[in-house]
């Protein structure tokens, strides 16, 4: 049944109105660094932030404006609300968005349940979840007709997170041109920025290595409250499936940097996991 998500977020963590949002969405991609290798080798993965736009936006912006897009994406984000499934695929339908409908790839979808038997269709885990609604405006203002898959990750059981990453890899890399997985996450949460920022540091260099094991065993022994480290253990793991070998650290910032109050931060960094050369 082909239904509409109407917007859950849009109005507190970007704007709702689609003339504002156009001009905030522009200015964070224009702001966004020239990345060479980036630029010239197009990513397998993205790792991106997902608070309001006012504190992580610029991060986003500087990731995906430095990075060649396809039109099609699979969005892989926590499950905040705790709702639904453990892994939760989001069925073909529409989100109904400030800047148009974003179509939910049907396809994708259908390959996604055959690679990954834990893969449930389930609207409820999605229903008020914004670590997924944040990203495609950003999508859409690159690419225009936006086709996507996307996955609510509850779980943090570590076996579950590599079956999943190996059916990303298997689907990905059989599928008829680019598709580009995104993994919707922040890091450390509510801790003061040197505190954070250390922590923070621990867990992105086993992301830029390609580490999936280590980033598991890291964030989980340190007590850093990265919120979607579960879904980038699998985006990493489908990613050193696909023949990846390193990842790009794009930016990095904190709250404090847009408040001024550094006592009490969240991170957030903006990586891209390069494609191996051959696949170029």
């Amino acid at each position: 049944m082909n239904e509409i998500r109407p917007a859950a977020v849009a109005g507190m963590f970007y704007p709702g109105d689609p003339g504002t949002l156009r001009h905030d969405v522009a200015s964070m991609l224009a702001a966004a660094q020239a990345q060479p290798d980036t630029a010239e080798q197009p990513p397998k993965a993205l790792i991106v932030p997902h608070a309001g736009y006012v504190y992580s936006g610029a991060v986003a912006g500087a990731v995906y404006g430095t990075v060649r897009m396809p039109d099609r994406f699979i969005v892989l984000g926590p499950n905040h609300t705790g709702r639904g499934e453990q892994l939760s695929l989001h069925p073909e339908g529409v989100w109904e968005l400030p800047f148009g409908p974003a179509t939910v790839d049907a396809a994708l979808n259908q390959r996604l349940l055959e690679s990954c038997p834990l893969l449930h269709e389930d609207r409820r885990a999605h229903q008020h979840e914004h670590s997924l609604e944040v990203q495609i405006p950003f999508l859409q203002a690159l690419c225009g007709d936006v086709r996507f898959a996307a996955i609510c990750v509850g779980t943090a059981r570590r076996a579950d997170l590599e079956a999943l990453g190996h059916a990303l890899a298997k689907v990905v890399g059989s599928t008829e041109g680019r598709v580009l997985m995104i993994a919707s996450s922040d890091m450390n949460h509510f801790e003061p920025a040197e505190v954070g920022s250390s922590k923070d540091r621990r867990a992105i260099s086993h992301v830029l290595a390609l580490d999936p094991e280590g980033l598991y065993r890291t964030v989980l022994g340190e007590d850093i409250s990265m919120c979607g480290f579960a879904p980038t253990v699998a985006v990493l793991t489908a990613c050193r499936d696909l023949g990846c070998s390193e990842g790009r650290l794009v930016r990095y910032a904190n709250s404090g940097d847009v408040s001024g109050d550094y006592s009490s931060v969240v991170g957030y960094a903006g990586i891209a996991v390069l494609a191996p050369p051959a696949a170029v």
